[in-house]
């Protein structure tokens, strides 16, 4: 099984847990579930402090953005407060793990922002819809909440590719960079030794 379809396979596997768990009113174990695929997959990642970097930035996101929805009423979550300031923390957790994905399983989602977008407007509704049917949420007004979702993840997702593309082509996390900077002691000898000569 090549790399890319075991990324997306830990992924399904995170997701259908994080959901099931989320929506047997069992938050800790639906973070739990997502820690774990989220471990093995940095374990296997190549530079896994750039890897850890971008899931935060997408966990971030996906709290500004879920939040947002929280609070236009237009999605409820099971077992959360009415008054909650911010989205749930296992939904954040969902976003971390879809990221997981975007270097690996989704990678080709980064060859073209259009596709990304197309890819964001029909699999971010699809998602939710899923996710509510299990009961883990629930859509107020579920063609509005649906359309919305389209809409922002429409946009979501071409950013997440993008902050990707940023973290891991960066060269200041790369362990190889900061011993290029320093040459080699044996590199300068030779031109120690062809200067003291010449004196």
């Amino acid at each position: 099984m090549g790399s890319a379809i075991q990324n997306l396979v830990i992924f399904k596997l995170g997701w259908l847990a994080c959901i099931l768990f989320a929506a047997a009113l069992l938050p800790e174990f639906a973070v739990l579930a997502v820690a774990i695929a989220v471990l093995v997959h940095l374990a296997r990642a190549p530079v896994p402090v750039k890897e850890a970097l971008f899931l935060l930035s997408a966990g971030a996101v996906g709290l500004a953005w879920e939040t947002m929805m929280l609070h236009s009423g237009l999605i409820t979550y099971p077992g959360s407060e009415a008054q909650a300031l911010l989205a749930p923390y296992w939904i954040v957790a969902m976003w971390v793990l879809f990221a997981t994905t975007i270097n690996h399983g989704f990678r080709w989602l980064k060859r073209n922002w259009a596709v990304a977008s197309i890819f964001g407007l029909l699999g971010g509704p699809m998602a939710f819809y899923a996710g509510s049917a299990a009961g883990a949420a629930e859509l107020g007004n579920p063609i509005a909440a649906l359309a919305v979702i389209g809409a922002g993840w429409a946009i979501l997702l071409p950013l997440l590719t993008l902050i990707a593309d940023t973290i891991i082509d960066s060269a200041l996390l790369e362990p190889e960079s900061r011993s290029a900077n320093k040459k080699p002691a044996s590199a300068l000898e030779p031109r120690l030794e062809r200067t003291s000569g010449n004196a």
